[in-house]
Parts: C-alpha cells; structure tokens; sequence
C-alpha cells in the first residue's frame, strides 16, 4: 500500500526548541528553579492537551500547587509566555513539507495542543493553510496517544493507516500510532529523519527533506 499522506506532530517537529527567553520568562515569574519548574509544567499538561483546563486554569493550578502565592495578573501573564515558547518554527521541516504536496502528498497537523498556544500560533504562522488537515487535541476532548484521535485524523484526510506516515518527538505516540496500521517515524533531527526514511525505503515514495 502506497504513501499517501505524512501527518506530524506540532511541538518539537514542525517547531525548533522552546523559545529560550519565554522559558527564562516562566522561571523568572515563577521564582521557581528548572528541577522545580519541569515536573509541575508537565503533570497536568495532558489535561490541558485534552481540554479539560483552559490556559488560565492551567496556569492558575500551578500557581497554586507551587505554592507561590497568587498576584493580580500572573496566570494571565504566565500563559501569555507560555504561548510564546511554543511558537516557533523549523524551517527545513516545513520546505520539505511544502515539496510533500507539490508531489501529491497529503499532509496534516495531529498535536495535542491547548487553546492558547493554538490562538498564538494561528495569530502568528500562516502556513498552517497549507495543511490538509489540522487536529488539535483540546477541540476534540482527546489526545495522543488515545487510538480514537488518529483515527479522527485519518478519516479527515480520507486514507488508510498503511497509507499514512506519522512524525513525533514522543515513542509512546509513534508505537500507538504503528499499533493502528500507520507508518511511523521517531523524530529529533532533519539529518536523522533523512537516515531513517532511506532506511525504511520511504525514498522511494517520498522526496527526501534537505
């Protein structure tokens, strides 16, 4: 079964790293150190992928988990950089997305993704319009690595799982979406990405990113 679709992750693939001085930002009006910071940035970050907090919310329990003390303004503040780290861009991976569908490939957009950094990114970044299709996880109630929100994404996009290739920073999304039928690649670099697409034979199928 042919190729016909490429779906990537959002956060980490189609972006660099973090925005440095947006996460400078976040320790600075925390107060709080990385080892401090990282485990409560990340404990309720699926609820919020999932819809379940807004970004205020989010930021607002946080707050109050760290025991920090709420001043006027900063969960407001704090979701306004939050935001902004994660808008940024990887240029290689959005050419090679571009060659994608001048050669008749689908692509799409599946990211578990809150309401805010949504609202930034498309405020900022007009090439999500060449996408076929874009899934954001707290429009749907769902997140990866839950099977339903592939599924979601493949009948969008019109294909079979065999005719479809997934590429995300994260194992446990790649494995839950190989256990659906799909391809999928683990990504960290282009460089990398390249080597493994040569080494499943997707060259074949696919022009190769620079």
């Amino acid at each position: 079964m042919g190729l016909r679709a490429v779906v990537f992750d959002y956060g980490m693939v189609l972006t660099e790293e973090q925005d440095p001085a947006a996460y400078a930002a976040l320790l600075r009006l925390t107060g709080l150190d990385r080892d401090r910071f990282e485990p409560l940035y990340w404990a309720d970050r699926h609820a919020y992928d999932e819809g379940k907090l807004t970004g205020v919310a989010f930021w607002q329990k946080l707050v109050r988990d760290a025991e920090i003390g709420e001043t006027t303004g900063l969960a407001e503040e704090l979701n306004v950089w939050d935001a902004r780290m994660w808008t940024t861009q990887n240029r290689a991976m959005l050419a090679w997305q571009l060659e994608l569908k001048q050669h008749g490939i689908k692509t799409a957009i599946l990211s578990n993704m809150g309401d805010n950094v949504l609202a930034n990114i498309e405020r900022t970044f007009d090439w999500l319009a060449r996408f076929d299709v874009l899934v954001w996880s707290y429009q749907l109630g769902m997140a990866k690595p839950e099977p339903a929100i592939y599924q979601h994404t493949l009948r969008e996009l019109g294909v079979e799982p065999g005719e479809a290739l997934f590429i995300d920073d994260r194992l446990v999304n790649i494995e839950a979406a190989r256990a659906l039928g799909m391809r999928g690649i683990l990504f960290s670099t282009v460089d990398t990405l390249r080597v493994d697409l040569i080494a499943n034979g997707l060259d074949r199928e696919l022009p190769l990113p620079n």
